[in-house]
């Protein structure tokens, strides 16, 4: 769900909506940034960096970096992560630092765990609205400038998963805050996430890799994610992906070893955005270590 800000003028009161979390079309391999639950399951350490210009050639289009590891405790029910976003959309700029714990179930009789997570974080705002360009250049009032506004916020996660589907639900940022310097007012408004997904093998060489993301929020029609990537010899993926009444994507990753994947995702808008922008560009890199044993026999699939 991309962030966006319209400035309304009403009754002398300026107010910025937004949708404030930033979106991904490689969710699949960023899922701890929207539930915390996710941290340790991969069983091993897992690293993600991710890099997203939206809106190419459009000036002062939103653009997003994010970092992220988590990893498995020695007890192995518990994992633990830490993850940081910086998210530019126009004269705003915002930066989350989370860190992450989940506590494991395991079911032996069918390999599966159930996992409950939570999420703690700050948010830190900046924006100046002098980078505006204004119709009315002695506008007085649009010439403020925010800085470091410090905003705490916690989540919580659920997520089930075996060894070929998942499913999960989260709410990462439960607390909805209010941040105004007196004319400028942001208000954060509670997301909430479910997440599905998993994996058919169809012969020695191909896998396919379905999921789908619902994302809700206040204020906002809910936002459906669909992707289906194919998978050939564990090494070249190959997808697309359609966000309904946005946009539509293609995917290309190759895993590089069991334990480097790189991505490459390019999405084109379905919406009157179309006629203004390039495309959204998203770059990913992956990295597994394996702290228990010397190798990794197999890749993972989410």
């Amino acid at each position: 769900m991309r962030k966006y800000i319209v400035l309304i003028i009403l009754l002398q009161s300026k107010v910025i909506w937004s949708q404030q979390e930033a979106q991904f079309t490689q969710y699949m391999d960023n899922m701890q940034y929207y539930n915390p639950a996710y941290a340790g399951s991969r069983g091993m350490l897992n690293m993600v960096g991710l890099h997203r210009q939206q809106w190419f050639g459009m000036s002062k289009a939103p653009m997003t970096s994010s970092f992220s590891f988590n990893t498995p405790l020695i007890y192995k029910s518990l994992g633990i992560g830490v993850s940081v976003l910086n998210d530019i959309v126009g004269p705003v700029r915002s930066n989350w630092i989370n860190a992450d714990v989940s506590y494991s179930l395991k079911f032996k009789k069918n390999k599966a765990k159930l996992s409950f997570g939570v999420k703690a974080g700050i948010h830190l705002l900046n924006y100046d609205l002098a980078a505006l360009t204004k119709q009315d250049i002695t506008d007085e009032e649009l010439t403020g400038v925010y800085k470091n506004k410090v905003d705490p916020n916690v989540g919580f996660g659920i997520y089930y998963h075996s060894d070929k589907w998942f499913v999960g639900a989260a709410s990462p940022k439960l607390l909805e805050t209010n941040l105004s310097n007196g004319l400028i007012h942001f208000q954060n408004q509670r997301h909430y996430y479910l997440c599905a997904g998993g994996y058919a093998t169809l012969s020695r060489m191909l896998k396919l890799r379905p999921s789908t993301m619902l994302k809700i929020t206040k204020g906002a029609p809910m936002a459906l994610e669909v992707s289906l990537a194919v998978i050939f010899y564990d090494k070249l993926w190959l997808g697309a992906n359609y966000r309904l009444e946005e946009s539509a994507g293609l995917l290309f990753q190759y895993q590089l070893s069991n334990q480097f994947k790189f991505g490459y995702s390019f999405d084109f808008s379905t919406s009157i955005i179309r006629k203004y922008s390039a495309g959204t560009h998203e770059l990913m890199l992956s990295y597994d270590l394996n702290l228990r044993k010397a190798t990794i026999s197999n890749p993972r699939y989410f």
